[in-house]
């Protein structure tokens, strides 16, 4: 795991979309795992003006995302397909099939479930996980006491997490209560990981997942465990990490980070 601080949300966004950008480039029919929320738009909104300027090209790209809510159409305006058509893939030049997110209306839930975990294996697995993380320090809808080697299946939200989500409904009340998630192992398998972290509210969480033990309670905590996972966080979102000035020295030293010392386009 390397941690990576910037001075602020901008910044640390800005960063995570150029390393999405040039595992893009380099790599052309990239299999990028997807995430929603708050922390990922600005993400997205540096994709979509890097597609425009600089002609980013997302053509023969493929995506999954972690999660989607259970009972949500894909047209309702608190569903994560309709998230990330909104905040992505209507901007770039994305063929649409190529966009998977679990089946939250299917019939069978837990059959659809197994269908995207095959759907990943079929494109030979996710090279580039994107990640946020929950205020209890759940990835995806990985609540606390999920299975570390958990696969993609139908979980239970917790009542925080109702409350904090159902703030981005219009009628509080239509807030699904159940989601389709990849499990925290389906997480682990991807090649490489980027967790973006951002604000202060997050300081403690954050904390405990990359520096405190591993466990089921914070199944952030189970990156630690993966050989190639990148954490950016801003200033705010830091303050509470013992190795500040280690990951700092890291950020300004390593050769890997030459590239993204320059002020931001």
């Amino acid at each position: 795991m390397e941690l990576v601080i910037q001075p602020n949300a901008e910044r640390a966004a800005w960063l995570v979309a150029s390393l999405i950008a040039r595992a893009l480039r380099e790599k052309p029919n990239l299999v990028l795992g997807l995430a929603t929320g708050r922390t990922m738009e600005c993400v997205y909104n540096q994709l979509v003006r890097m597609h425009r300027e600089e002609g980013l090209d997302f053509s023969l790209c493929r995506t999954f995302n972690l999660d989607e809510y259970i009972g949500l159409p894909p047209t309702h305006t608190g569903s994560y397909r309709y998230y990330m058509n909104h905040n992505l893939f209507d901007h770039i030049n994305i063929d649409p099939r190529n966009t998977h997110l679990p089946d939250g209306t299917a019939a069978d839930v837990k059959a659809a479930c197994r269908r995207y975990e095959e759907a990943i294996e079929e494109v030979g697995g996710i090279d580039l996980q994107l990640l946020g993380i929950g205020a209890d320090g759940h990835i995806g809808f990985n609540e606390p006491l999920s299975a570390l080697l958990s696969r993609t299946r139908d979980k239970a939200l917790t009542p925080s997490t109702i409350a904090v989500n159902s703030t981005l409904f219009t009628d509080k009340s239509e807030m699904p209560k159940r989601a389709i998630t990849m499990g925290v192992g389906t997480i682990l398998d991807a090649r490489s990981a980027i967790l973006l972290v951002t604000g202060a509210d997050k300081a403690d969480i954050l904390a405990q997942a990359v520096e405190g033990p591993i466990t089921a309670m914070v199944s952030a905590s189970a990156l630690q465990l993966h050989s190639h996972c990148r954490v950016v966080v801003d200033e705010a979102a830091a303050v509470k990490l013992q190795g500040q000035d280690y990951y700092r020295w890291i950020f300004e030293n390593e050769p890997e980070w030459a590239d993204y010392h320059a002020p931001q386009a």
